[in-house]
């Protein structure tokens, strides 16, 4: 009987847990927007993925004859770059760089944001104040002024630029954890807790982080289609990926002096960025509204 009654408690225990994301799961399935954008990274990814088996030639393989092919060239159906090199092969190997680059920097700030904000928001007090006032000092320069700040202090490179978009993203979503934590910090079932004499890392754990990581990891997603934008800015000043390699904020750059003779091949690097930052901001408002996220 005593298992019994164990068995029937976890399983209610559970119930709640699976109902709620099959709940996230059947609303979001009823979003075609949001499954339209997924549906777009996803292919985007599987493109980075299997960059080298379904490239048609060599991203760094360049032919001084052949450069600014137009479109429909001959073995060049998106044309040709300022080198000659297949375009339609930069840009599926540039997806690897630039969804790196985008998606890292968030994943790394996600953890490191969200630890510092849930230690602020649950300790309180003067602990509190001093971490989000520092915090707060990050929050006086624009992101792209202190991304460009950072990178260029550290120095031009594809380490230094993921540095410096990681410093950029833990100050948001820090102060997003810090507030959703002082919220369900006080709830009732957090105090009856502290009142049977719960630790405080058994609280955090088993109260506090499911509730509050649902909100987190959905503005954090909302920040990816950002950081997309800035690595591939940073490419774009020089301060990101170098040559040669193949990323879209850098074939912006490259392909610049070439507008005015091929304006569509230039383009197209930036109608990747776009796409895939649109199709991730899409995502992201979907996923709020399926998880029932309050703004």
């Amino acid at each position: 009987m005593a298992s019994l009654a164990e068995g029937s408690s976890l399983t209610a225990a559970r119930t709640p847990t699976a109902g709620y994301w099959t709940g996230v799961w059947r609303r979001l399935r009823r979003d075609p927007v949001a499954i339209g954008a997924g549906l777009v990274l996803l292919l985007i990814l599987l493109t980075a993925v299997l960059a080298p088996y379904i490239a048609p030639k060599d991203p760094y393989a360049g032919m001084t004859l052949r450069r600014l092919r137009p479109f429909g060239t001959p073995g060049y159906p998106l044309g040709s770059d300022e080198l000659g090199r297949d375009m339609l092969s930069r840009l599926i190997f540039g997806a690897r760089l630039s969804l790196f680059m985008g998606v890292t920097p968030v994943i790394i700030a996600f953890f490191l944001g969200s630890g510092i904000g849930i230690f602020a928001g649950y300790v309180g007090g003067r602990v509190n104040t001093l971490i989000m006032r520092t915090i707060d000092v990050f929050y006086a320069f624009p992101s792209v002024l202190l991304a460009v700040a950072l990178s260029g202090a550290l120095g031009a490179g594809f380490g230094n630029a993921l540095l410096s978009l990681t410093v950029v993203f833990i100050p948001p979503i820090a102060r997003v954890a810090e507030a959703v934590t002082t919220q369900v910090r006080s709830r009732d079932f957090v105090e009856a807790a502290r009142a049977s004499g719960a630790r405080a890392l058994t609280i955090v754990r088993v109260h506090i982080l499911g509730n509050v990581l649902g909100p987190i990891f959905v503005y954090a997603t909302s920040l990816i289609s950002v950081s997309m934008i800035l690595a591939s800015g940073l490419s774009f000043l020089g301060l990101g990926v170098r040559p040669p390699e193949p990323e879209w904020g850098l074939m912006l750059n490259t392909l610049r002096t070439a507008i005015y003779v091929q304006p569509w091949v230039a383009a197209l690097p930036g109608v990747m960025i776009f796409i895939t930052s649109l199709s991730f901001n899409l995502f992201s408002d979907g996923l709020r509204s399926a998880m029932d996220v309050k703004q």
